[in-house]
Parts: structure tokens; C-alpha cells; sequence
């Protein structure tokens, strides 16, 4: 089995967490655009090889390696549509984030506006949800930590506003799985 990625994706970090917590072994490969644009119908990251399996997507990987691994994924409807809420929140970051690398911002468009505003609404949703204050973490929880540490790591949005948030992302931080996929501080 073979997880190709890049150290500072929280897509994939999500995925190398489950792999840690699941002890499933899997080679990391550390991948760029260039190789997701050759290797996957996607042309993201991350995507997995397992022999002739392959697949393009941190959810499908995730549920994989659950189900290898006979651990549940997602029994509770209520906690999916979390994790959903919370890709939400980062796939409007991220584009964000990449079209600014451009030189285009929402200032420039509607549609960049509306990206804008719907990481404030995600963020005052998730910071009503239900969240643990200690392991094991729902692949929900997960997913919220690694949207939240790449915020911190990118300085793209701010999260101090919703103090629920803000004690969950600290808590997160002791976790030794999270810290131990953390991106390279240089």
C-alpha cells in the first residue's frame, strides 16, 4: 500500500493520522502536483495505491483504511454531515488560498466573495458542534484539527473568534498522532 502526498496538506495528514492510529502498514510517498497530475484521474492529493486499487480521495481513503483496519466509518449521519461541513470550510480555503497565489482575490470576484463568507459561516457552525476534549477523535474531529492546524500553518483564516474552536485545536495538539504529522516548522 502506497499514500502519496505532501507533508502540509491537512487532506493528507488526515489520512497518515488514520494510518497511525489503524497501525496499517503503508509506504509514504511524498508527491507534487506534477506526480498527482501523471498518477490520478483527480490530479490531487492525496491519492492511494493498494496493489490495484486506487483511490483519489481523502474520504474514500479514510473509509478504507478503516474498514481494513475493522473500524467503523462514520455510523452517525449527524457526524458525517460535520465532516462534510468541514471540507467545506477547507476546499473554500484552499481555492482561496491557491487563487491568491495568482493574484486573484475576492475583491475581484462575487463568487471568491461568497467563498469568503462561507469559511465564516462553517466556522460559527462547527463551533457549535459537539467536540471531545481528549482521544479517540471521530474522523469528524480529525478532520476539523487538521482544517484547523492548516489555517494556523497558512495564516489564511481566523478561528480565535469561536474560543470553542480555538480549545479544541489546543487539545488536538497534544494528541500524539496529530503532533507526530504535523507539517515541518521550516
Amino acid at each position: 500500500m502506497q499514500l502519496f502526498g505532501s507533508f502540509t496538506s491537512p487532506f493528507v495528514r488526515h489520512c497518515r493520522i488514520v494510518l497511525l492510529e489503524t497501525g496499517t502498514a503503508c509506504e509514504f510517498v511524498e508527491s507534487d502536483a506534477q506526480t498527482s497530475a501523471r498518477q490520478s484521474p483527480a490530479q490531487k492529493l492525496p491519492f492511494l495505491k493498494d496493489g490495484e486499487l486506487l483511490l483519489t480521495d481523502s474520504t474514500s481513503i479514510i473509509r478504507h483504511l478503516r474498514e481494513h483496519a475493522v473500524q467503523g466509518f462514520f455510523p452517525d449521519i449527524e457526524d458525517y454531515d460535520r465532516f462534510c461541513l468541514a471540507n467545506t470550510l477547507l476546499d473554500a480555503a484552499v481555492n482561496l488560498f491557491m487563487l491568491e497565489k495568482d493574484g486573484i482575490t475576492p475583491e475581484q470576484s462575487p463568487y471568491l466573495q461568497r467563498q469568503r463568507n462561507r469559511i465564516d459561516t462553517c466556522l460559527e457552525a462547527l463551533a457549535q458542534c459537539p467536540l471531545s476534549d481528549h482521544p479517540p477523535y471521530n474522523d469528524f474531529e480529525l478532520r476539523l484539527g487538521c482544517v484547523l492546524a492548516w489555517s494556523r500553518f497558512r495564516q489564511r483564516f481566523e478561528f480565535s473568534q469561536h474560543p470553542a474552536l480555538t480549545r479544541f485545536l489546543e487539545q488536538m495538539d497534544q494528541y500524539d498522532h496529530f503532533k507526530h504529522t504535523a507539517p515541518p516548522s521550516s
